[in-house]
Order: structure tokens, then sequence, then C-alpha cells
């Protein structure tokens, strides 16, 4: 049986952090970025964490369960 391969576009997306959690960039943070605020383009350049809902999704697409 061949090994399982993990999906690319989440291997691209996603990095696991020391305590399992999953980061992840924002959104809407790469064109038309004159009407947007200073203050939201900020915001916007941190990275989140993925949300728990979401997180046995991308764990399975990252092939970690």
């Amino acid at each position: 049986m061949p090994k399982m391969k993990t999906k690319s576009s989440a291997k691209k997306r996603f990095k696991l952090t020391g305590t399992g959690k999953i980061k992840r960039k924002h959104a809407f943070k790469s064109h038309i970025l004159t009407k947007k605020s200073k203050k939201r383009k900020l915001a916007l350049t941190h990275d989140g964490l993925v949300h728990e809902a979401d997180e046995n999704n991308v764990k399975i697409m990252l092939r970690l369960k």
C-alpha cells in the first residue's frame, strides 16, 4: 500500500506550533491595499490560529490524524 500524500495546498498554508495548534495567515492582504486602512493592514499581517471547529479538517489534510 502506498503512503498517503499530504495536500500540497494545506502544506503551503499551515504550520504546526510547538503546542500542537495550527498557525495560518490572514486573507485579504495581497492586493487592493490602497482602500484598506493602515490599522486593518497591520492587523492582517499577524498570524492567526485555525479555529478549533476547523482543526480536524486541517489535520486530516496535513495527514496528522
